[in-house]
């Protein structure tokens, strides 16, 4: 265990915080007696041999977070570089003065940008890399740890970073064993003109207030304050703790602002407060806080090679690509990769952006924006799928925050006359979006009219998983409002060669190609059809609104669907005949009924041939693109039971990126290549791509659950995934050989009565809330 600070260290703190203000009491975590035993599961270890180079953070620095604060760590042994991100850390604002063609600025001040907080760094001069031996650094994925250790001189250094989401600060401790000392000094300085300090704060052109703060400690040695950096000299060990954040606060009345919060001051409480203990009493309540997320589910694909094993994952990544042998620990490690992101970028603050919660620079591509139509729902369909339920509260936290704002700007401006997607009706009420949105309620880019229905169709799912009323009590108003836009917008049309009247959504793109101004696309109808749906499950619920619910029932039966192109054989994406874009588009706009949606089925209950044109399309799109888009293919091949073409998109995923190239960086950070030679990371693809995986192994949606539906060979030999959440209210456990079950265990959450299906043979299952069966015999 480390020792508290010792006399000598606590007198060189006090110095480091001389400047502090008087430490304000708040709820202190649990401390364990002890930090749990370190994993020794090879499974949960990420690891490398060479540290991340100051000039490829983004591909190469291992990412830590607590839901809020993140970094990215070089790991070098001679200089500890760490790109200190907050979730809250804009510039931009409401941006509600549209162009001149009716739309929404997009640029870093007005729209603005998710930006840099800090840049901490530890010197240790005599510790360069070219000096040691033996390295390797590591990321426990079920601890939250990154660690570090490597031989100078005969001894062995160990450090440990890691996130705490109980102290809200981030530690790094500095070991060693065989008579080692440490010396060096330690830089905090912010990213925007700040000078180097022990504390900052500062104001963004937007208002936006935000400050960050570090103190140290250690012992055998001393710790100084060395004007605007911290020395320390001839120290055993040595722990780092950081804290800083924002005035950002989810309130629309308020602007988004708590003008009572100085977080310069904040922050230096917060270190001040976690400085008091032992590093491993800071350590303690993390790995418990972590692991109980972590530990809700476990996968396992089947037993790799010794030869494969003794790869680093940098090495073993590029095995699989070259060799092309299934590495079924290797898969099921990139899984569960996705979940430990989820844990450290989604927990009391803003939802996972582009980038996740990580940057190298100010300037991400798209800002790091939340992009809806895609990115950002992408971002969570993995997360209760995944035994995360927990993690999404910041996705609906977000919607529920920019509701008012995000109504406000509809009302005020989505009718204007240079928008080419306003309501040619005339009328205007609820709300909707912008393809792009910021956290302050403003839009950017162009408006994205059916984005309210792809929003509220996520947050109803997550109901469907969760069993929860109060979820549904939340989210309520935004289906609300979302019906009563569309209520406004949908135009009555009757079809050529028919006295058929429909409904079909107003002009409009198809995200993101083809007219601009196109009426009934697949898209909307698909989307606003889900959404009528779940609002009137909603509103019967919670007996609400019975009248308006009969009014959107109404107007769903009366919606036009598409239909199978006679020329081109595949699902219609416009209300044409005609491909009227690109045939190997990135997005998969018109399959949203596929997935995520459920209205298009392999069961049978879909007609034969909307299920064969929605396959001729999903084919015709090809199985090479961004990951993201990988991802999102292998999700639509899962749902029509194709599990070679499901895994061959999980594999193209996995294919290591050099140069820029799509794929997987030494990080496992999945990168999107914008042009020749330039990648950048996004990390849609790393939360999308285990949503495939998972799909490929259970599928789900109310009074409805099908075991191992896309097994690929290379899983099938035997394998389990346990703590699974299905839709309807149920967790799945279930272990598999020879591609069929063995076991499954089910677990009601709140639901009641589902079927369970293999291989077209179906059980029916009743159960009381926290009720369990096991069923056995599937291969009978």
């Amino acid at each position: 265990m480390t020792p508290a600070p010792s006399r000598r260290g606590v007198l060189a703190l006090t110095a480091a915080l001389a400047a502090l203000p008087t430490f304000t009491a708040t709820a202190a975590p649990h401390r364990p007696a002890d930090a749990p035993a370190p994993d020794t599961d090879a499974r949960h270890q990420l690891w490398w041999q060479a540290p991340a180079d100051e000039h490829s953070m983004i591909e190469q620095g291992l990412p830590v977070g607590n839901g809020r604060l993140g970094a990215l760590a070089s790991n070098d042994p001679g200089r500890e570089l760490l790109l200190v991100t907050d979730a809250t850390m804009w510039t931009g604002g409401l941006n509600d003065t549209l162009d001149a063609d009716g739309q929404f600025p997009y640029g870093r001040q007005d729209f603005g940008s998710f930006t840099l907080l800090a840049r901490l760094a530890v010197d240790i001069p005599d510790h360069d890399l070219s000096a040691v031996s033996g390295y390797r650094r590591s990321l426990d994925l079920a601890r939250g740890v990154n660690e570090t250790s490597y031989v100078r001189s005969g001894v062995t250094y160990r450090r440990q970073i890691f996130a705490s989401h109980p102290d809200d600060v981030i530690v790094l401790h500095f070991t060693q064993s065989g008579g080692g000392r440490y010396t060096g000094t330690i830089t905090l300085e912010g990213t925007h003109g700040e000078e180097p300090a022990l504390s900052f704060g500062a104001t963004l052109p937007n208002g936006l207030r935000y400050g960050a703060a570090i103190t140290a400690y250690g012992s055998g040695g001393s710790v100084t304050v060395e004007g605007p950096h911290i020395g320390f000299t001839g120290c055993r060990d040595l722990t780092v703790v950081l804290s800083g954040g924002t005035d950002y606060t989810p309130d629309a009345a308020a602007h988004y602002r708590d003008p009572a919060l100085d977080p310069q001051k904040l922050a230096r409480s917060k270190v001040r407060a976690a400085a008091r203990h032992s590093t491993s009493a800071l350590l303690a309540p993390h790995t418990a806080d972590h692991h109980a997320l972590f530990g809700q589910l476990d996968v396992s694909l089947g037993t790799s090679s010794a030869e494969q094993r003794a790869l680093d994952t940098w090495e073993r990544l590029r095995a699989r690509a070259r060799d092309g042998v299934p590495d079924p620990e290797l898969e099921a490690q990139y899984l569960q990769f996705g979940r430990y992101l989820t844990i450290a970028a989604s927990r009391g603050s803003l939802p996972l952006n582009l980038q996740g919660l990580w940057l190298d620079g100010n300037d991400p591509d798209w800002m790091g924006d939340y992009h809806t139509d895609i990115n950002l729902q992408m971002n969570y369909w993995a997360t209760d799928r995944a035994g995360l339920s927990q993690c999404f509260d910041a996705f609906t936290d977000y919607c529920v925050a920019q509701l008012p704002s995000w109504t406000d700007l509809t009302r005020r401006l989505f009718n204007d006359s240079r928008n080419r997607y306003r309501n040619s009706t005339g009328r205007n009420a609820g709300w909707t979006v912008a393809i792009s949105t910021n956290p302050f309620g403003g839009g950017g880019w162009w408006w994205h009219p059916a984005g309210n229905a792809w929003l509220c169709n996520s947050l109803y799912e997550h109901y469907e998983f969760t069993a929860s009323r109060a979820h549904l009590e939340k989210i309520y108003p935004l289906l609300k409002g979302a019906c009563e836009f569309w209520e406004a917008r949908l135009l009555t049309m009757t079809l050529p060669g028919t006295s058929r009247e429909v409904l079909v959504a107003d002009s409009d793109w198809s995200p993101e190609h083809g007219p601009l101004d196109a009426k009934g696309i697949t898209y909307a109808q698909e989307l606003v059809w889900a959404l009528f749906g779940n609002y009137c499950t909603a509103a019967a619920e919670l007996k609400k609104d019975t009248g308006f619910a009969a009014t959107i029932a109404g107007l769903r039966k009366r919606l036009y669907l598409p239909q199978v192109s006679p020329t081109t054989g595949w699902l219609e994406e416009w209300m044409s005949p005609d491909n009227l874009g690109e045939t190997t588009h990135r997005h998969l706009s018109p399959l949203v009924g596929l997935f995520p949606g459920d209205r298009i089925r392999p069961d049978g209950s879909t007609p034969a041939e909307i299920v064969q044109g929605a396959t001729a399309l999903l084919t015709a799109r090809g199985m090479e693109s961004f990951g993201w888009a990988n991802a999102w293919r292998a999700l639509c091949w899962a749902r029509l039971k194709h599990a070679d073409k499901a895994y061959q998109l999980v594999v193209n995923n996995l294919r290591p990126s050099n140069d820029g190239s799509n794929g997987t960086a030494f990080n496992l950070f999945d990168i999107y290549q914008v042009e020749q030679g330039r990648g950048i990371f996004q990390i849609d693809a790393n939360l999308g791509t285990p949503a495939a995986m998972i799909e490929m192994l259970l599928y789900s949606r109310p009074g409805h659950l099908e075991l191992l539906p896309a097994l690929p060979d290379a899983w099938a030999a035997s394998g389990s995934l346990s703590g699974a959440n299905a839709r309807g209210g149920f967790v799945v456990d279930l272990r598999w050989r020879d591609g069929t079950p063995t076991e499954a265990r089910i677990r009601s959450t709140g639901g009641r009565t589902t079927t369970v299906a293999h291989a077209g043979s179906t059980r029916t299952v009743t159960l009381e809330p926290g009720a369990t069966v096991i069923l056995k015999g599937f291969d009978r």
